[in-house]
């Protein structure tokens, strides 16, 4: 009972609260039904549910509490450190005899009520995936979901064979920028981010580079050497590398250093720059000095700041070449002058530092993601191999004992018999 009255004591606060936020919604002025909608994070369109949804709540809710407005002082005393035992010949067991079970019940019921509280506060959105054949899924989503319990919900519409390689990727056109969400994020956080104005879109996309991390280790973690060398690297040799850099207590990030092309601020203009990756960040070799970690500086802290892969930067911003990418905080939807922008020789050196900058920002939840795939991957393909198992063996069950083709032209009506049979050949009896 203690328990019961302590849960109640914190139900009736939330009534409370609910109470005062609905008086001052009846003392705002009444707006038109297109207008009631207001924005949670990035969409408008599900908040009219909600509210008749939460007003049905509160109404079922302010019926308990008048149910149990009697044991209201008893109740009250818990909160003081007190606890009370219900009288029994208290009104209303006078009025209706407390059968056994009823504290249980009671407490049940509580219990129901809260979390249905919990979960009217819990934002949700609405969003639309765009998919690769210009057609688009509809999707409700909460701020629970991570990356990858929607994208099992798209694995679910659209019977895709749950290849570890799709992903949802965020575009934005304004910048020319996109990139792909990482399957242990939540993304209604993602989402909030965007403006009201944004043109933002998400695509549900095959990115066959988004774990190549693991299954081309040595082309990050053995980079120095030529590509053409790494390229037969056994699968066992691979596993190695991978035990060796994420099984551990500390990340082991990529040693990648080179030479990249910086955009001026403000400026179409980009010089060379050497640049090394660390853990922490991304940092520079100043003019006049060494590559010693005593005269490094510090370009860019990854703890403030989201990898994005751009697009026609060569036109754009008169660019070397078009393998550029930025780093920019995810808050930052148009240009500014605390955008970083990078500029690389080419395709296989943007990949590099894509790919390593992932790697340092997101550690060992990389690894896990990936895990996490393949497992799902393996369960569908289990899942579709049984389905179409069973089909078979359905088919095979309607055609009979007799699965060979008939002859009589009453199996096939709609085959016309022909306009000229010709005749016997000679001596045929």
């Amino acid at each position: 009972m203690d328990d019961i009255d302590v849960m109640f004591s914190d139900l009736l606060g939330e009534i409370e609260d609910l109470s005062q936020s609905l008086t001052q919604a009846a003392d705002a002025p009444v707006a038109a039904p297109h207008e009631r909608n207001f924005s949670i994070g990035l969409n408008e369109c599900l908040n009219e549910l909600e509210d008749h949804d939460l007003d049905s709540l509160v109404a079922d809710l302010a019926y308990k509490f008048t149910l149990e407005s009697v044991h209201h002082e008893e109740i009250s005393s818990c909160t003081d450190g007190q606890t009370t035992t219900p009288p029994q010949d208290s009104k209303l067991a006078a009025d209706s005899p407390t059968p056994r079970g009823e504290p249980q019940m009671k407490a049940d019921k509580i219990r129901l009520a809260l979390e249905k509280l919990k979960e009217a506060k819990v934002r949700k959105l609405v969003i639309k995936v765009m998919m690769s054949d210009r057609s688009s899924k509809i999707l409700m989503v909460d701020e629970r979901q991570t990356v990858r319990e929607v994208l099992d919900k798209l694995f679910e519409k659209t019977r895709c064979d749950g290849s570890i390689n799709w992903s949802l990727c965020e575009t934005n056109p304004e910048l020319q920028i996109e990139r792909v969400f990482e399957d242990h994020e939540c993304l209604v956080e993602l989402l909030s981010v965007w403006t009201r104005q944004s043109e933002n879109r998400i695509h549900f996309v095959s990115r066959p580079q988004k774990y190549v991390m693991f299954t081309e280790p040595q082309l990050f973690f053995m980079w120095r050497k030529k590509k053409a060398s790494l390229s037969g690297m056994k699968s066992q040799a691979r596993e190695l590398l991978i035990k060796e850099h994420f099984g551990g207590s500390t990340l082991i990030v990529p040693d990648l250093e080179g030479t990249l092309y910086l955009k001026e601020d403000g400026k179409k203009v980009w010089k060379p720059r050497y640049f090394l990756l660390r853990a922490s960040g991304i940092y520079y070799v100043p003019k006049g000095k060494t590559k010693s970690s005593t005269d490094l500086a510090c370009f860019v802290r990854f703890d403030r700041v989201t990898v994005y892969l751009s697009s026609n930067y060569k036109h754009k911003y008169k660019s070397p070449t078009d393998h550029c990418f930025i780093l920019k905080h995810p808050c930052i939807q148009k240009e500014s002058p605390h955008i970083k922008f990078l500029c690389c020789e080419d395709e296989h050196t943007l990949l590099l530092w894509v790919t390593s900058i992932r790697i340092a920002k997101y550690g060992t939840a990389l690894y896990k993601n990936y895990q996490a795939a393949l497992k799902r991957t393996s369960t569908l393909h289990t899942l579709q191999s049984t389905a179409h198992k069973d089909m078979v063996i359905g088919h095979g069950q309607l055609g009979g004992s007799n699965p060979a083709p008939s002859s009589n032209m009453e199996d096939y009506p709609h085959e016309p018999p022909p306009d000229f049979i010709p005749p016997p050949p000679p001596g045929h009896v």
